[in-house]
């Protein structure tokens, strides 16, 4: 796969809040991971606030200081590559992933001023040491949200009892081929911006590359299975799909390309991944 770096506004996506689950464990049947916000190690910057305290996971909670009316951005940078999510301008917290591994990360508040206008309104900057690198793809976050009432993580739990990692794999692959139909209605009419629904496409069993790639995610990472959802471009079509890592080795799986709703592309260009 070909590489590129990248500074993305994602504007009017609807975040959600973090939720706080028990839970925990490492390998197939009931070992579903949920973000934690303990307040062991928070850092607070002029508006931002961020909880540190599980980062070693992969993660990390972020939220503003004050509620306010302005639209907010969250900018996170590393070695020159920036993501730039919304966030919540309630004060509600929320969980962004250290996907890009190990290392020195700066974290930047940006709040609307006027029209298209941002101004910075705080920054971190915070060391990380990952247990394990690809320990972000194991939890839920923005892009890859579910919660313990999902029906995807359920169905996971059933569809993955007692298998070997290969196996729950290569079940879910079947699951999604056999059980899923591309919306080709909402990819004509879906707006920028708009994050993927794993809850509302599952129950449908419907939905765009990345709502089909978003539940495959969901449904691994609920067994212990790292899973990304890799966002970037399909030939030159925008595009998102799923990278698998099973035994240490990177497994590709393209649910849309699976369905047949678009002609196998030849070259596949990562932008991100979450």
């Amino acid at each position: 796969m070909r590489h590129r770096k990248l500074i993305l506004f994602l504007a009017g996506a609807a975040l959600i809040c973090l939720a706080i689950f028990a839970g925990g464990g490492a390998a197939a049947e009931g070992n579903a991971k949920w973000p934690e916000s303990p307040g062991k190690e928070i850092k607070k910057s002029e508006k931002l606030k961020v909880d540190m305290s599980n980062a070693s996971e992969g993660y990390f909670v972020a939220s503003v200081q004050n509620k306010t009316k302005k639209a907010l951005k969250l900018r996170v940078s590393f070695k020159g590559e920036t993501l730039t999510y919304d966030l919540k301008n309630t004060g509600d917290t929320e969980v962004f992933p250290f996907q890009m591994g190990s290392g020195s990360y700066e974290i930047t508040l940006w709040e609307n001023v006027s029209g298209k206008k941002y101004a910075a309104a705080g920054k971190i900057t915070v060391t990380v040491k990952l247990t394990r690198e690809d320990g972000a793809f194991l939890y839920p976050n923005q892009y890859v949200f579910y919660t313990v009432d999902s029906k995807a993580f359920l169905k996971a739990e059933e569809l993955c009892k007692g298998k070997t990692d290969k196996e729950a794999f290569d079940a879910v692959c079947s699951f999604m081929k056999t059980q899923f139909v591309y919306d080709f209605v909402k990819a004509a009419t879906i707006k920028p911006g708009v994050l993927p629904d794993i809850d509302g496409s599952y129950d449908k069993h419907m939905g765009v590359c990345q709502d089909l790639s978003a539940i495959m995610a969901c449904m691994l990472r609920t067994q212990g299975i790292p899973c990304k959802l890799m966002i970037g471009y399909a030939d030159k079509n925008y595009h998102a799909w799923t990278v698998t890592i099973i035994d240490g080795e990177e497994v590709f799986f393209d649910p849309t390309a699976a369905l047949n709703a678009i002609s196998k592309p030849k070259n596949y260009t990562v932008e991100r991944w979450y």
